[in-house]
């Protein structure tokens, strides 16, 4: 079944129980969009209990707040299909800046639809006839893009300020412009988003990464204020001046905004991620031109920048998977203007780093975004597709029980004899065990050994 019909057989079991039942929020205004819903939500005055009695593939998810999930396995798929199916209510003090206090069950569609967050989300749809319900002037702003608080743009705000940067994700992504009370309610507010927990400001702005429009979303950001409390390392980016002759587009900021407008699409976080913060390291390592005698520099900056990516990864709960990956992206992304003069082993040792296309593809929107010579992204990309993944990542000759059998104690020196075999096998003077053994003979003798 399909999501779409999946959700509207739930207002249809609803309506035929005695209930009122209405497709709700974002899948609403998708489908008047004309865009595919990512997900569908169901409203309704059933109270929760009923809606499990109702639909016993179900599990309570809130309801404490009238959230119930109800499920529907769906052929050939890996998970069943889900619809969160919530009941009427009004909102009752939000002490804790996210949840309601407490909630008030309503028999009232448009006391639900007040509660909402904005009005472009606050729309509601008959399945059964098409009757769209606004209580809020949610299509006028679909019409006009317009991204607008329901009620007063404060009270949203305190309620969950994690909308601010939901208002400016909605923005972004259909290209809108936020609505100067709501804009103006944002700005006041921003100094207080990071009370926000860390998991769901990683996440959002995530989205604002991933969603296809990174650039104006980070615009927004910093037209809000959002920016500087949230990331103040990349803010700091705005005005640091770059070396004309290598980055004739602008400053630090300005290149950063150009390479989060060309990444693919669907990227994913790691990369995102890993874009943004590429150059995190230049504004605390910049040397002017005056100082250099030559021309702006930003020594180490590269190392810098993959000290505060992962601090900021940190401070923002990523998970340690995420954040080795997106410190080494930052870490290396310099490493590519050395790839014509490094040896056959260190090179292949520099495509073996994880997610190796990660890396590429950032380089390749780092050079488009500054002096457009893609010279090296050429060179590795054509030595990946021209080397065997075998000779990139040949099976081990020997290892460590092997030294053991030779004689050689564990220790330090396990780990430097066969990093130096493996040196020698990628530059192609092994080719098998026996001339790994005598490599290790010739070249490590009875220091090592036993006596």
């Amino acid at each position: 079944m399909a999501p779409r019909e999946f959700a509207e057989t739930i207002c249809r079991t609803l309506r035929e129980s005695g209930h009122q039942a209405y497709l709700v929020g974002g899948c609403v205004r998708d489908l008047l969009l004309g865009r595919e819903p990512s997900d569908y939500d169901v409203a309704t005055d059933a109270l929760p209990e009923r809606v499990q009695q109702l639909f016993p593939r179900s599990i309570d998810v809130g309801a404490k707040f009238g959230v119930i999930i109800v499920f529907e396995e769906v052929a050939g798929a890996a998970t069943p299909a889900k619809v969160e199916v919530a009941t009427f209510r009004c909102d009752i003090g939000y002490s804790d800046g996210r949840h309601p206090d407490r909630v008030a069950y309503s028999r009232s569609p448009e006391e639900d639809v007040r509660r909402r967050d904005f009005s472009i989300n606050g729309l509601m749809l008959d399945p059964a006839n098409g009757e769209v319900l606004d209580f809020v002037g949610g299509r006028e702003d679909l019409r006009n893009g317009v991204v607008r608080a329901i009620g007063t743009p404060a009270v949203r705000f305190a309620e969950d300020k994690l909308r601010m940067i939901r208002a400016v994700r909605f923005a972004a992504r259909f290209g809108y412009r936020i609505d100067p009370a709501t804009f103006a309610a944002i700005q006041a507010a921003a100094a207080r988003i990071n009370e926000v927990s860390a998991e769901r400001l990683r996440d959002e702005l995530t989205k604002l990464l991933i969603e296809g429009a990174a650039r104006s979303a980070f615009e927004l950001l910093e037209q809000t204020g959002l920016l500087g409390v949230l990331l103040p390392e990349v803010e700091k980016m705005k005005g640091v001046a770059q070396p004309p002759q290598y980055h004739p587009e602008g400053d630090v900021w300005i290149h950063t905004l150009m390479m989060l407008e060309s990444l693919p699409p669907n990227p994913s976080p790691t990369l995102a991620w890993g874009v943004l913060l590429h150059d995190v390291g230049k504004p605390p390592t910049f040397v002017s031109a005056a100082q250099t005698g030559d021309r702006i520099r930003f020594n180490g900056h590269a190392e810098m920048g993959a000290r505060m990516a992962a601090e900021i990864c940190r401070r923002l709960r990523f998970s340690s998977d995420d954040v080795a990956q997106i410190e080494t992206l930052v870490a290396n992304h310099l490493r590519f203007k050395d790839v014509f003069e490094m040896r056959s082993p260190t090179l292949k040792r520099f495509v073996r780093l994880p997610r190796f296309e990660e890396h590429l593809t950032l380089h390749r929107l780092d050079c488009l975004a500054s002096h457009g010579l893609l010279d090296a992204y050429d060179f590795v990309e054509r030595f990946l597709r021209e080397t065997p993944p075998a000779e990139v990542r040949p099976a081990r000759l020997i290892g460590g029980d092997d030294l053991k059998q030779m004689g050689y104690s564990p220790g330090p020196r396990f780990k430097q004899i066969l990093e130096a075999v493996e040196e020698a096998q990628l530059d192609g003077r092994l080719a098998n065990r026996e001339d790994a053994l005598d490599f290790v003979r010739a070249n490590y003798p009875a220091v090592s050994v036993q006596p």
